[in-house]
């Protein structure tokens, strides 16, 4: 169990850091255990301080290759409220091996119908740290008076309330508006595609910054460069 002390030095080691988000959809070729593990160490020699992951079986291959804090959480399902939707599934994921447990805090309803403050209260109790994943400055207020350790911008553009909010690039406007208000750390996360918008980030107030896709996601990163020479074509 982490005690009080640990919990402030798994969070001091993010500040003012990169954390790779390595993940890889059902399906592709790179969904598998042992290829997260490996990109997760490949992250950690180009300077990630934190990772990012998801699914019990990448936590626990994860976690035995290194030694980095470890945001974890579990997928079920592809609608609504699927990221770690429920208590039981946030403590599945803390006894793989994760320091901070990432969950949906949008105000969607939650697929037990259970509170929100439930998950919160029962990693809290089992000694590990929250990451609330938000979609709204409302959203991430509530989720740090229940208790959260952590505010992640995750959602933002991702829930029918806030489509209009996805841009190309981050939402830095609720980055800086959560990072004026909360005393928790606030993470910023979701379309983060250069190096220059994870600079932005932290210059508007983040506490941290997750890239995944930029990082760790070839199929897209390969999408992108065939786009742009697509017209080349002769």
């Amino acid at each position: 169990m982490t005690d009080h002390g640990e919990k402030h030095t798994v969070l001091d080691c993010l500040r003012g850091a990169l954390i790779v988000s390595c993940q890889a959809y059902p399906g592709e070729p790179m969904r598998d255990p042992d290829t997260m593990r490996r990109v997760a160490l490949a992250a950690r020699d180009g300077g990630a301080a934190g990772i990012r992951a998801q699914g019990l079986d990448d936590l626990r291959a994860i976690r035995g290759a290194l030694e980095l804090p470890l945001i974890g959480l579990w997928k079920d399902g592809a609608e609504g409220v699927y990221i770690t939707p429920t208590a039981r599934h946030a403590l599945a994921v803390l006894d793989a091996g994760a320091d901070i447990v990432a969950l949906d805090a949008t105000d969607r309803p939650r697929p037990d119908n259970r509170p929100l403050a439930e998950s919160i209260d029962a990693v809290r109790a089992a000694g590990g740290l929250v990451m609330a994943d938000v979609s709204t400055y409302e959203e991430g207020v509530r989720a740090a008076e229940l208790g959260a350790h952590v505010v992640g911008t995750t959602l933002s553009g991702y829930t029918p309330a806030t489509q209009d909010r996805k841009t190309a690039g981050p939402d830095l406007d609720l980055v800086q508006r959560l990072g004026e208000e909360l005393d928790v750390p606030v993470i910023a996360e979701g379309r983060i595609h250069s190096p220059a918008q994870a600079a932005r980030a932290l210059e508007c107030g983040a506490y941290a910054v997750v890239v995944g896709t930029a990082i760790t996601h070839p199929t897209t990163l390969t999408g992108w460069f065939a786009a742009s020479v697509a017209g080349g074509r002769g």
